[in-house]
């Protein structure tokens, strides 16, 4: 690494830890004064609910900080006269920005591996100690298909990973055939085990000799690969997905012949709508002035703030449109991404060529 690209990031993760501190203040903050009242008096609900908070608050506030800092950076730049000195010792353009992009481009990759963790649940528990059901989680009433099974779940304790009051129904050709009732299931080794279950099982040809088999089973496993968090997600109408946890709920519900599209919007949204930040980073050093002289800083912040947020806003308004089923992640999420990076790209070129 060359001496300037370790002056240059210096100077960039400098302002980006800056103003990814000041927004994640800003918003906890005032998002922890408006949910005062509601707060459990425990310090220790307390404190993790500021930090699944500020969790949360980073997925939102980590794209806009590295926009920002870019921003910051590069007026620091312009009016120290560096950008000048920088061309003066030999630099390229890319020498100068393309470290910035490459560091950019691994901070979302990390934000992309924390979702994999517990941690994309933030949201969840945070709402959890706001309505005191942080040390509680059950589901009641859930019914739902599993291959040729439909399995009603009375109550689902998905931090527990058990469920009580099972009944499940084997169909065939639109006609029960077999009918599994058990007090208690328990998920383990990737499979729900069903304990002491009680089968009831009817004969294909019914004529006047048929009748009911009657049989036990101490275990019984079933719903391999059906983990409890993934039911529990997909009996809520609104939850997040953990990236893993979507990525094996669309497989599963796939095979079920179940609509996907509210998980491939998260998955989507996870994965790919963060980068949305890389061609405005661009578009900034692009339209950013070499000389100090000719640098109009107001109209320079008040263009790059804005137009950040209005990009922003608009992805984050097709996610939750997309969410509530409006629209085919596909054509709502992937295909403008696409677009907003060719049309960067053409103004990118165009911008350097005028130059």
């Amino acid at each position: 690494m060359s001496t300037l690209t370790k002056y240059i990031l210096t100077k960039y993760i400098k302002n980006f830890l800056i103003v990814l501190m000041s927004l994640e203040v800003f918003f906890v903050g005032i998002d922890f004064l408006q949910n005062f009242k509601s707060i459990p008096s425990s310090a220790n609900l307390q404190l993790l609910y500021i930090f699944y908070n500020g969790f949360f608050t980073l997925t939102l506030a980590l794209p806009l900080s590295i926009v920002f800092a870019l921003i910051v950076t590069l007026i620091v730049f312009i009016k120290n006269n560096e950008f000048v000195a920088f061309y003066a010792l030999g630099a390229k353009r890319k020498d100068i920005f393309a470290p910035i992009v490459l560091l950019s481009s691994f901070f979302i990759i990390i934000l992309i591996v924390l979702q994999m963790t517990p941690l994309a649940y933030s949201y969840e528990q945070k709402r959890k100690i706001l309505d005191n059901e942080y040390f509680t989680s059950t589901k009641s009433d859930i019914f739902l298909k599993y291959n040729e099974y439909f399995v009603y779940f009375q109550k689902l304790f998905p931090l527990e990973k058990r469920a009580e009051n099972i009944h499940i129904y084997k169909v065939e050709d639109e006609d029960i055939v077999e009918t599994i009732i058990a007090p208690k299931a328990y998920f383990q080794n990737n499979k729900w085990y069903v304990i002491d279950a009680n089968i009831i099982l009817k004969p294909k040809d019914i004529d006047e000799n048929s009748k009911l088999t009657l049989k036990s089973e101490k275990f019984l496993h079933t719903l391999e690969g059906f983990q409890p968090k993934i039911l529990n997600n997909v009996y809520e109408a609104k939850s997040e997905y953990s990236l893993l946890d979507a990525l094996s709920a669309w497989i599963l519900l796939e095979q079920q012949g179940v609509n996907t599209q509210k998980i491939r919007t998260n998955i989507y949204n996870q994965i790919f709508t963060p980068f949305f930040v890389i061609p405005l980073l661009f578009l900034i050093f692009a339209y950013a002035s070499l000389n100090s002289r000719f640098f109009h800083l107001g109209k320079f912040v008040s263009f790059g703030v804005f137009g950040t947020l209005v990009i922003w806003g608009f992805f984050f308004f097709l996610f939750k449109i997309t969410s509530s089923g409006v629209l085919n992640p596909e054509l709502s999420i992937i295909v403008p991404l696409i677009l907003w990076f060719a049309i960067s790209s053409y103004l990118y070129i165009k911008k350097i060529q005028d130059n």
